[in-house]
């Protein structure tokens, strides 16, 4: 692997080559990733040199989305994430987190919490 400019870690890289890794493994079918901005060239590089599907999302304060993986996971997220990720529905946000593999059972507490109900007070049969 060439030299890493002076001011990237090579903590988030390593990070980073490991989601590609997992990725290409088949363990993830899509990864986000946050990082700043100034990393973004080397990862595109790096992804487009892999023939990896990608999308970039500005976030503010320095920082990137940066969602890659199978095509059709990137063209999902191309539709639906469309404003910054705080700003998704609860549906979205429960979308996004099954489609990046998240725990289904964590999304469905998130979901239940965000629509304004606590797990508690659901009624069960």
């Amino acid at each position: 692997m060439p030299a890493l400019p002076a001011n990237i870690s090579p903590e988030v890289v390593q990070v980073f080559l490991n989601y590609i890794y997992e990725f290409k493994k088949g363990v993830r079918q899509m990864v986000l990733f946050t990082a700043e901005k100034k990393y973004a060239e080397y990862a595109i590089r790096r992804l487009s040199s892999q023939k990896i599907n990608y999308l970039i999302q500005p976030v503010g304060d320095g920082k990137i989305n940066l969602f890659f993986g199978r095509r059709e996971c990137i063209n999902a997220i191309r539709l639906m994430v469309t404003r910054p990720l705080n700003k998704l529905t609860p549906e979205e946000d429960f979308i996004l987190g099954a489609m990046l593999g998240y725990d289904i059972c964590g999304q469905c507490r998130r979901y239940c919490v965000r629509k304004g109900q606590v797990a508690g007070d659901i009624v069960t049969t």
